[in-house]
């Protein structure tokens, strides 16, 4: 099963909750370091479903893939980390994950209004703000292969409020909110 670039049950799921709980820790991973972790040998991050979007730092480290320590919408701070993902769905995922709570800072593109939450991947989700706010995801059959952080990730945001969230889907027509 594919969920927005993750096989589920596999040796590539392993490697994305490996690389999640790794850069958890708010430092740059090793490919090495990575394919130790998962039990995958020969790991090749340009292979994977979202490979082409995997970032790297200027010593080949990965920086970012879904969670990430490049700045993006949605704030993700963990363990006394400040960290990113690539959309808003990632900040609900990534807590079980990693096996510890997040706190969640997004600004809604349509208000301004920045939502905010807590994530515990036991208890879910707790001090919503505003308690209106809800959160955007993509029709899967608008997933393009090759161009999944562009077609999956970058339209899945937090909004606001209902109207916010009618004005988000009209601009990206097939969103579920």
């Amino acid at each position: 099963m594919l969920n927005c670039g993750r096989r589920v049950g596999t040796a590539e799921g392993r490697v994305t909750d490996d690389k999640g709980r790794l850069l958890a820790h708010g430092t740059p991973v090793t490919v090495t370091e990575l394919a130790a972790a998962a039990g995958v040998p020969d790991l090749d991050p340009a292979q994977t479903p979202i490979g082409a979007d995997v970032e790297y730092d200027e010593a080949g480290r990965i920086v970012g893939w879904g969670l990430t320590l490049n700045p993006t919408p949605h704030r993700f701070s963990v363990g006394g980390h400040q960290l990113y993902t690539w959309c808003a769905p990632d900040t609900l995922i990534f807590p079980a994950v990693i096996g510890a709570p997040a706190c969640i800072e997004s600004d809604c593109p349509i208000t301004g209004t920045t939502v905010r939450l807590t994530i515990d991947p036991v208890t879910g989700v707790s001090d919503l703000e505003p308690a209106t706010a809800m959160v955007a995801f993509v029709d899967p059959d608008r997933i393009q292969p090759g161009h999944l952080r562009a077609t999956c990730c970058n339209p899945q945001m937090f909004l606001a409020t209902s109207d916010a969230a009618h004005h988000w889907q009209a601009k990206f027509p097939g969103m579920t909110v």
